[in-house]
């Protein structure tokens, strides 16, 4: 089990209904870590850089406006399997389709207002913090905790 790193982003719909802290607060409540945290406007750039995969496909324009229209959260999170654990959270990217318990069930409905974005592999969380965070904006910390979270 490997200690990994991820971005995870709160996306604005889950903003503007009010939900960021109750989503921040599952991923803890779970045993991963904040290393990184803010509330920022991203730029159409920083979309485009995110997002850069899926230029030229139909629904590009849609994600740089949607990701763009209001304030996101962004957070890194640490922890044993990581991006593993966000992912199970978070839940299907189709709301109707993720389980019971999860982010998108539990406040979702459609797939275009899915709430969260979570890294889906290491490399894509490593090239996504750099997008979202610079270095000195990370913090590399003990908790206290950690001794009755991990074995």
């Amino acid at each position: 089990m490997a200690v990994e790193r991820t971005l995870f982003l709160v996306k604005p719909d889950a903003v503007q209904r009010g939900l960021a802290g109750e989503i921040i607060k599952r991923l803890e409540s779970r045993g991963l870590k904040i290393v990184g945290l803010k509330l920022m406007q991203v730029s159409r750039a920083t979309a485009e850089k995110h997002y850069g995969e899926h230029k030229g496909k139909p629904f590009f324009e849609g994600l740089v406006s949607f990701i763009t229209s209001a304030p996101v959260v962004a957070a890194v999170f640490e922890g044993t399997n990581a991006i593993e654990i966000v992912r199970a959270t978070n839940g299907a990217t189709n709301p109707a389709k993720a389980a019971p318990g999860t982010v998108r069930a539990d406040f979702g409905l459609e797939m275009g207002r899915n709430l969260v974005h979570a890294s889906d592999s290491p490399a894509s969380a490593a090239r996504e913090i750099k997008i979202f965070f610079k270095p000195s904006e990370l913090i590399d910390w003990k908790r206290d905790t950690d001794a009755w979270i991990y074995e």
